[in-house]
């Protein structure tokens, strides 16, 4: 957490809790991969409904982050 030397102790720990959430997302996204068997001209119904949720948690994901990204930063300007 060195980048982080200029921030106030909740704002490191917000951050510590960001990273934290982007592990789990990551692992999450690495377990979610296993959705295709094997490549195919057609995807079947399990797959497609597999890979719709994975993509929505993903947006889900990075739209939570960015906002409290843009949180810590508007903070930090005040």
């Amino acid at each position: 957490m060195d980048n982080f030397e200029n921030f106030s102790a909740s704002d490191k720990a917000e951050a510590a809790e960001l990273q934290r959430m982007i592990a789990i997302e990551q692992q999450k996204a690495q377990f979610q991969a296993q959705c295709v068997d094997s490549p195919g001209s057609k995807l079947d119904n399990r797959t497609e409904t597999c890979l719709v949720s994975c993509v929505e948690r993903f947006i889900d994901t990075t739209l939570t982050i960015t906002n409290r990204f843009t949180q810590m930063v508007q903070k930090g300007a005040h």
